[in-house]
């Protein structure tokens, strides 16, 4: 049988890290094992789901290079759950209940206060005609409870393993439906899996207590279809925490995927980043996606998971500083630049969009900071061996200007030898004598191996630094 799982985000918000997360990793389930990726709209709460947040879904999905075979929205299917929910209805699972928000709210009250678990009472099975018939008189509506069995449902979890619960014993009959008509995420999560024969259901630990539930429903909804076939299969992997150990929040800005991608993190880093979190595998950095989906098994992701932005600035710069040229010609970020120049200057790179500084470094202008006069003094200085290395006796008939460098690039030795001048005609070494150069050179106090960065500009643009 073909493995179908789902992603299923609510648009109330711009998904986050966790969401991508678990977008992820079913996507990659999906492709290792030739499956098929469904991307399903939970939007059955008409107020807090935007279409601003369902367009940004997809502009954050398209841009991690997450693609579906199978698409539906909750919101063109409420004539199915009204079919369904009928029918639990008909068959006695469904019961309604007519108390008030404020009603239920005293009964926890009341329960907490003798030091009872606060779980529904059940009160609603016993009412009369006459009381329910009275209660719509006043205007009530029902909402409608789903009857747990009392009885262990068990389960085998591909990460946690072997789980039994009795939701009966801590929670309580949940509601399905709303006084209004709308259906709850539990109930119409479960008919969607059994309509697209979802195979396998990839999410967050927080939903291990409402399997239990929706184990019990699937059971209920196969008799009421008439339907012979297994549950889904449940994998329930740890949240992902912020750095301070709280669960990420679609308020959390800093955590939003659109958020990370304006600053300018690749795709691939965060892909291969959460890939990597919890798992017992080590790390592994790619810049194919599908690639990925090889070496990522979800059996293996036991461990907490938590943002740690070193790691994740880690595999930013692999990525960046192993990128093919090929790649940057693509994006449209090639002019100006070799091959041979952006085998360099991706060393330096936090981003893709820092190339065009090192654009400039290497054939524009910068802003060179200022410098302690006794660095300016010596970093003028150390244009004389430069000068002199060109201006070598018999060349030429007069010695040369600045002008006349335009076109002289040295090779990669002239950086070694110019430094081991510099340490024998001075009292510089290490950091103090090569910071101010580099400084002057690229207005960066961090950047590509200076011996393989000379060669790329002209010595008249470096005399004209070293000099100004």
């Amino acid at each position: 049988m073909q493995s179908i799982v789902r992603f299923a985000p609510s648009p109330t918000g711009y998904i986050h890290l966790g969401n991508a997360r678990i977008a992820l990793l079913n996507w990659l389930f999906a492709r290792k094992y030739d499956g098929k990726f469904m991307l399903r709209l939970d939007d059955t709460d008409r107020e807090r789901s935007k279409q601003e947040y369902i367009d940004g879904l997809f502009e954050d999905l398209s841009w991690l290079g997450l693609d579906y075979d199978i698409f539906a929205r909750q919101s063109d299917r409420v004539s199915r759950y009204t079919e369904c929910t009928q029918k639990l209805i008909e068959e006695g699972y469904l019961y309604p209940c007519y108390e008030t928000f404020e009603e239920l709210k005293q009964k926890r009250r009341l329960q907490l206060a003798k030091k009872q678990p606060p779980i529904y009472d059940r009160s609603a099975l016993t009412a009369t005609d006459k009381e329910r018939s009275n209660w719509e008189r006043q205007g009530r509506g029902p909402h409608w409870r789903f009857k747990l069995k009392d009885e262990e449902t068990a389960f085998d979890d591909i990460i946690k393993g072997h789980l039994s619960f009795n939701p009966r014993v801590s929670l309580s009959d949940p509601v399905l439906i709303k006084e209004d008509g709308t259906f709850l995420y539990t109930i119409s999560s479960v008919i969607d899996d059994i309509d697209f024969g979802i195979t396998h259901i990839i999410r967050g630990e927080d939903h291990v207590t409402n399997t239990a539930i929706q184990l019990q429903l699937f059971d209920a909804l196969y008799k009421c279809l008439g339907i012979s076939a297994p549950p889904p299969q449940f994998a329930h992997m740890a949240l992902l925490l912020d750095n301070a150990g709280q669960p990420l929040s679609k308020r959390l800005n800093s955590y939003c995927i659109r958020h990370l991608r304006s600053e300018g993190f690749e795709p691939m880093a965060l892909n291969c980043f959460l890939a990597s979190l919890g798992s017992s595998d080590p790390l592994y950095v790619t810049d194919e996606i599908r690639d990925l989906a090889e070496h990522v098994d979800i059996s293996k992701v036991h461990g907490g998971a938590r943002v740690d932005d070193k790691t994740l600035r880690g595999i930013q710069h692999k990525i960046l500083h192993t990128m093919p040229f090929v790649e940057l010609v693509r994006r449209e970020q090639a002019d100006g630049l070799t091959a041979n120049e952006w085998n360099v200057v991706r060393e330096a790179l936090d981003r893709i969009e820092d190339v065009e500084y090192w654009k400039s470094v290497l054939h524009g202008k910068i802003d060179a900071p200022d410098l302690p006069e006794k660095d300016v003094d010596f970093v003028r200085g150390s244009a004389d061996w430069l000068m002199a290395r060109v201006n070598s006796p018999g060349e030429a008939s007069a010695p040369l200007t600045f002008k006349d460098f335009s076109a002289v690039f040295f090779d990669e030795n002239v950086w070694d030898s110019w430094l081991k001048f510099l340490q024998d005609t001075s009292d510089r070494k290490g950091f103090n004598l090569v910071h101010p150069i580099r400084m002057r050179l690229t207005g960066r106090a961090n950047g590509p191996e200076m011996r393989r960065l000379l060669p790329l500009i002209d010595l008249q643009t470096v005399l004209i630094r070293l000099t100004a």
